[in-house]
């Protein structure tokens, strides 16, 4: 499974992070996402506890329970070994971290998932490899732009990078020239106007924009 998950991430690219979505509008909203084209979707963790865990494990198993294998469903801003037992647990498929924790990456891969771990050094990044990372998230890449990560790619080929932090449609294909295998993508097309209206085929809309972009 771990391989088919990380051919996915390879494949569609872009990982969609939802967070703060009430659990209600969650089905609606992966829906619509769907429906554009999305694959791969991320709940996040609150960091700040605002939002306990166990209840975003609920969620990821209610949208797991829900898609089965159409689409793979993840955790974000994971900062834990028991946060990823709990996504385990849900059903999730892969773990997605703001940082490099080498206790969430090994704990991660030996309970099969896959591992996304965040960085942004050359050091911070090899590191995160060296654990087990599957991909590396670099993150916030935009504060460093498509020639950061060209010149990252440059003697760290061999590691998978996502790009996550300011992408959006326009700026897609200078990253893929640049190198990375995918992106994390959150408000830009998880509108939080548009979910409070229930205007969901205009996510769907969204999505389908995202989608595209990457072909261009």
């Amino acid at each position: 499974m771990r391989e088919k998950i990380i051919e996915s991430i390879e494949k569609n690219k872009i990982i969609v992070i939802v967070r703060g979505v009430e659990r209600e509008k969650l089905i609606p909203l992966a829906e619509a996402m769907y429906n554009g084209g999305i694959r791969l979707l991320e709940v996040t963790f609150s960091a700040n506890g605002n939002v306990r865990d166990e209840e975003t494990a609920g969620n990821i198993k209610i949208l797991t329970e829900h898609f089965g294998d159409r689409m793979y469903i993840g955790a974000g801003t994971v900062l834990s070994e028991r946060q990823v037992e709990l996504v385990k647990e849900a059903g999730g498929e892969f773990i997605i971290s703001p940082d490099t924790n080498e206790t969430v990456i090994k704990k991660t891969r030996k309970l099969g998932l896959v591992s996304m771990p965040g960085a942004l050094t050359p050091t911070e990044i090899q590191a995160a490899h060296i654990a087990g990372a599957d991909f590396v998230k670099l993150f916030p890449v935009s504060n460093l732009g498509a020639d950061y990560v060209k010149a990252i790619k440059a003697p760290l080929s061999h590691i998978k990078l996502l790009a996550v932090g300011g992408i959006n449609d326009g700026n897609m294909a200078e990253y893929i020239e640049a190198g990375v295998s995918g992106f994390g993508i959150g408000s830009n097309i998880t509108d939080k106007k548009l979910i409070a209206n229930g205007e969901f085929d205009k996510i769907t809309a969204l999505a389908r924009k995202y989608v595209a972009a990457l072909g261009e």
